[in-house]
């Protein structure tokens, strides 16, 4: 079990609700601390209804306060965060000091708009393929794909991998 370490799921209004569920309790399960980030720290919604209280604001947060950053996935809600620039900022820092940085469905459209996908290995939603490819993105299509420090799935159906995976790559980075 993991100690005192902190996550944070990033989303907006529209998440597909397993794909913030899952992780939420998954990441505590696995002794993280997890932050809920929002634009201007609102609770939300998911795409079904599930009521979502925001710990912190998406427009405030750090890097390094956080050793996993989730970006869930739900049409809506990435669309929403992709137009936050501290999120895009972070993903950066994230993704140059190699800290996970996982995602699922049409969330890695949020890594696309940081400009973290050229080259590296990934998978999302069958309808946001042409985007990871078009931003250079070397596109599988698998139920999870590990890429050094980033991690991304297509479907809440892949949650149970996509997280394993995700713990994983951060076991990997622990000395």
């Amino acid at each position: 079990m993991i100690m005192n370490n902190k996550a944070v799921i990033v989303l907006a209004a529209g998440v597909e609700d397993t794909e913030f569920a899952y992780p939420y309790y998954r990441l505590q399960e696995a002794g993280f601390k997890v932050d809920v980030a929002t634009k201007g720290g609102k609770d939300t919604e998911g795409k079904w209804g599930l009521p979502i209280a925001a710990t912190v604001d998406a427009e405030l947060i750090k890097e390094n306060d956080y050793e996993i950053i989730v970006i869930p996935g739900g049409y809506e809600s990435p669309d929403r965060v992709r137009q936050i620039d501290n999120v895009l900022k972070i993903l950066r820092d994230f993704d140059t000091k190699r800290k996970v940085i996982s995602s699922v469905c049409h969330g890695p459209w949020v890594l696309v708009s940081a400009g973290i996908v050229r080259g590296r290995r990934m998978t999302c939603y069958a309808g946001c393929k042409d985007d990871l490819i078009n931003a250079g993105a070397l596109y599988e299509a698998s139920p999870v794909v590990t890429d050094d420090n980033i991690v991304t799935a297509p479907h809440f159906r892949n949650n149970p991998e996509w997280l394993r995976a995700t713990l994983d790559a951060y076991a990997a980075r622990r000395p």
